[in-house]
C-alpha cells in the first residue's frame, strides 16, 4: 500500500517537471546579473503582466534561452531588445519607445488623471452650488 501511494505521488508530481527551470551556465556573477536585469526589462509575450524573468510560460523559457544565447554571441542589451522588438513588437518591452504606435500607452495615464480631476472638481462644485441654493437642505430655525 505504501509503495503504491509513493508511485501515485511521483506520478502526480511528474507534470511539475515541465515547469522546472533549467539553470543556465553563467560564466560569472556579472553575466548572471546582466541576464537577470535584461529579462526583468522584457515582458512575457503570453502572460502580458509578467516579466520574462518571472513567467513560467513555455515561451518565456524559450525566450530566456534565446536572450542567453544572444548574450553569449556578444550582442549588447540594446541589440537583444531590438531583435525581440522586431520579432514581437514594442509590447515585449516594459518601457516601449514613444512613437505613433505607442502614443496611447504613454498618453493614457495623464489623460485619465486629468479627466478624473476635472470630474471630481465638477462634482464637488455642483454639490456646493446645490447645497447653497436649495432651501430643503438648510437647517430649520426652531426659534
Amino acid at each position: 500500500m505504501t509503495r503504491a501511494l509513493a508511485c501515485l505521488l511521483l506520478l502526480a508530481l511528474l507534470p511539475l517537471r515541465a515547469f522546472a527551470v533549467e539553470p543556465l551556465p553563467f560564466r560569472d556573477h556579472a553575466e548572471e546579473l546582466r541576464f537577470q536585469q535584461l529579462t526583468a526589462e522584457l515582458r512575457c509575450v503570453k502572460c502580458q503582466n509578467q516579466s520574462l524573468a518571472d513567467s513560467n510560460a513555455p515561451i518565456a523559457h524559450d525566450l530566456r534561452r534565446e536572450v542567453f544565447a544572444l548574450m553569449r554571441e556578444g550582442h549588447s542589451n540594446d541589440e537583444i531588445k531590438t531583435f525581440l522588438r522586431q520579432r514581437y513588437g514594442d509590447f515585449v518591452l516594459y518601457s516601449p519607445p514613444m512613437n505613433g504606435d505607442t502614443l496611447l500607452i504613454w498618453a493614457a495615464p495623464p489623460l485619465v488623471l486629468l479627466a478624473g480631476t476635472i470630474t471630481l472638481w465638477l462634482v464637488v462644485r455642483g454639490r456646493r452650488k446645490s447645497s447653497g441654493s436649495n432651501p430643503s437642505l438648510q437647517p430649520e430655525d426652531d426659534a
